[in-house]
């Protein structure tokens, strides 16, 4: 059992500036370290370590030894280190002071687009928005590039306490499956929590669906009593179930799947063309219509989010309906690549056979005459998705342009091998182990009626080749060419 009297002694400590470190090469006297189980490395293994450069606490699990001489050393021992690098993150960053919303946005697919999305909404309302996300962490007067889509917890107390002193007024945060299972959440509570699916990914980590459906769904679940306001995309089978099993307040659908839920957001698609969406939204009594340049069913259920997000921040209809439609996108969603030649060439982050689907399938809706896609699958990942990502892009696609995404650690000519099983007969495959050349080659090929689509990387700014990371953009590397 913890010791309560040490442990609220201790997070006074940290409050009155006392830092806190994960890394023992990062230990200064005085410091506390927290000894954290990881997937690689057990921080336990560096307590002593930390000791040596002077920690002054050990906070670590109860099944620690006791580490008897090291006088001087206060050791803490509690149930989840985890949990507790939470509260004395909490306690430096003073980020339960801070008056701003923090909504939290999970799923596999959808959450970069939301979080943009709802940011424009927003700003455009005159909010100070902070975002935490894939792409960059920022708020008004900062911007850095993301390390990981959800940063870890002592990095992510920090940004939030960097945008309650910058005066946002909401924070929009991508909060992935890993984030969530390796604690790098805690200590926060959640104002709302939006979902928009769950499909296969990551099983790689999680090994099982059911896993990773019950990892996501805990940013549902109260934190020190502040439960969040659930938002969840009711035309998902996992969506539905975390409607009930959470009793979330909001949903939202395309198919009119209004169960589990105290308010509904119906959403009826009247268009989609190359030229965007339009969509008739119904509430209750309320009804109003939605313009976008974006396309696609999925952006259309992306959109149902964040209309329902808005409204439960006290949106006016009028906001939610006029904000939408300046919206142009995400940088490697659905990114259209202009260029000189008129040569239609998209580029999307889709990794997964879902994201694929979604995004082939609304392409190919559009009055193209040929579709080609370019795509590899990452190394050291979920390999069972590789055939399920072939079979999905060869339904769609006339010509397939088979090669790296960021190979990692394995022989990229492998990866395509396990590929390949999945791609129906008859399809056209070229297979290019090296990206750039791969690139070149597919927009060589292309007709003026044509539409390339470049998938796997999007906004990514580098290819992962064994433990490198080298230079790579598939953006600038085709305007390289056109």
């Amino acid at each position: 059992m913890i010791d309560m009297v040490k442990w609220s002694a201790l997070l006074d400590s940290v409050r009155q500036g006392t830092k806190v470190r994960i890394d023992s090469r990062e230990v200064e006297d005085g410091d506390v370290f927290v000894a954290l189980p990881g997937f690689k490395l057990d921080g336990t293994e560096f307590i002593q370590d930390a000791i040596k450069r002077g920690a002054k606490y050990v906070v670590c699990s109860e099944g620690v030894e006791n580490y008897s001489g090291n006088r001087g050393v206060e050791i803490i021992k509690i149930p989840d280190p985890r949990a507790g690098l939470g509260e004395l993150a909490r306690a430096y960053y003073r980020t339960g002071e801070f008056e701003y919303k923090l909504i939290g946005i999970t799923g596999t697919n959808g959450k970069t687009t939301i979080s943009y999305l709802l940011e424009h909404v927003l700003q455009e309302a005159g909010w100070r928005v902070g975002v935490i996300g894939t792409v960059s962490y920022r708020c008004p007067g900062f911007v850095q590039e993301a390390d990981l889509t959800t940063p870890g917890c002592l990095q992510t107390h920090e940004l939030l306490s960097r945008m309650g002193k910058q005066g946002v007024d909401v924070v929009c945060m991508e909060v992935s499956s890993h984030a969530l299972d390796q604690g790098r959440v805690q200590g926060l509570e959640f104002d709302q929590a939006v979902f928009s699916n769950l499909t296969q990914d990551h099983l790689d980590y999680h090994q099982q669906m059911e896993i990773y459906f019950q990892t996501k769904s805990s940013l549902f679940d109260a934190q020190n009593g502040h439960k969040p306001v659930g938002v969840v995309n009711l035309d998902d089978d996992y969506g539905l179930r975390l409607a009930e099993e959470k009793e979330a307040k909001w949903g939202y659908t395309l198919l009119d799947h209004c169960t589990g839920v105290d308010s509904c957001l119906r959403g009826k698609l009247q268009k989609n063309s190359r030229q965007g969406l339009e969509l008739e939204l119904l509430l209750q009594d309320g009804k109003w219509n939605v313009t976008s340049p974006l396309i696609g069913e999925y952006n259309a259920s992306n959109i149902l989010a964040v209309q329902a997000a808005g409204l439960e921040l006290g949106l006016s209809i009028n906001e939610l309906q006029n904000n939408v439609a300046g919206f142009t996108g995400v940088p490697g969603r659905l990114e259209k690549i202009l260029n000189s030649g008129g040569l239609h060439i998209i580029l999307d982050y889709a990794h997964t056979p879902d994201a694929l689907q979604n995004l082939l399938s609304s392409v190919s809706k559009l009055d193209f005459d040929k579709i080609v896609v370019l795509f590899g699958c990452g190394g050291d990942r979920d390999k069972k998705k590789r055939p399920h990502m072939g079979k999905v892009v060869s339904e769609f696609a006339d010509k397939i342009v088979l090669t790296s995404d960021n190979p990692r650690n394995e022989d990229p000519k492998q990866i395509i091998e396990e590929i390949l099983p999945g791609i129906k007969r008859g399809t056209e495959v070229q297979q290019i182990e090296d990206r750039r050349s791969a690139i070149h080659s597919a927009v060589s090929g292309l007709g003026e009626r044509d539409v390339l689509i470049i998938a796997g990387k999007g906004h990514e700014n580098y290819q992962q080749i064994g433990e490198q990371k080298i230079e790579f953009n598939d953006a600038a590397v085709v305007r390289e060419f056109v």
